[in-house]
């Protein structure tokens, strides 16, 4: 197994007074070609809007772009008429398919709102652009691994009704909320997969050997293997993807 830290010290970072921003990988007017994504996963961004500000009207296309709010609200709305607010604890996915174009603003007047915004790219190109979100509680992901976010149909369309949102690409994205001193373990579905680890809040080991604190972030090749264990060290948060062996092609 092979572990690489991301400190969080370490990411892009930018103020714009409205938004603090912090940046994974390469996005915007941040650039490290060491860092452009890994696998599938794009962009991953922690951002921190303050009340009453928001990202303006704006397009995307061929992207997966999910939204994890950790405190406050934030509201969404696009040109296809879809509209809602994300509290914490939600999942919204976008899959921006051909095109879509929408606005993002904290939806408080008096609190900032905290989120992290995930890029992934999709299996197919031009697809019809849809939008959902769905709420995640705290007991559902309390000491355990709980999948938020899973691999579509074959044909990038998402099946309604199901527990998990989904996105157009053979990854899953994992939420978990652990307790000082407990443990959490995740399992592959097959050889070669590799799982990135983002910890929001706390401290986690993984595998007994490599600490994380807030912030940090971790590249896992799991090699032969095919479980992680996950140990928080004070009660924690963390976000969880299992990607495909393979690199993106796009």
């Amino acid at each position: 197994m092979a572990i690489t830290i991301r400190p969080a010290k370490e990411r892009g970072h930018a103020d714009h007074g409205w938004l603090d921003t912090w940046h994974t990988f390469s996005f915007s007017d941040y650039y490290d070609p060491s860092f452009m994504g890994f696998r599938t996963l794009r962009v991953i961004n922690e951002d921190f809007v303050a009340p009453g500000h928001g990202f303006p009207t704006h397009p995307h296309r061929d992207m997966e772009i999910i939204t994890y709010v950790i405190s406050g609200r934030l509201e969404h709305r696009d040109h296809l008429g879809n509209r809602g607010v994300v509290h914490p604890g939600e999942v919204q996915v976008m899959s921006a398919g051909k095109g879509i174009v929408h606005a993002e603003f904290n939806a408080s007047q008096t609190e900032p709102v905290r989120l992290l915004q995930l890029w992934v790219l999709p299996r197919h190109a031009g697809l019809k652009p849809r939008w959902e979100q769905k709420q995640f509680t705290p007991a559902e992901r309390a000491g355990k691994l709980l999948a938020v976010v899973t691999p579509a149909n074959a044909d990038g369309t998402a099946a309604a009704g199901g527990e998990t949102l989904r996105i157009d690409q053979d990854a899953t994205i994992y939420v978990s909320s652990v307790k000082a001193g407990q443990a959490v373990k995740h399992r592959t579905a097959a050889p070669g997969r590799k799982a990135y680890v983002f910890v929001i809040e706390g401290t986690v080991t993984l595998d007994g050997e490599t600490k994380l604190d807030a912030g940090d972030q971790a590249r896992v090749d799991l090699g032969g293997e095919q479980s992680l264990t996950l140990r928080a060290g004070e009660d924690s948060e963390l976000i969880l993807l299992d990607l495909p062996a393979e690199p993106a092609t796009k």
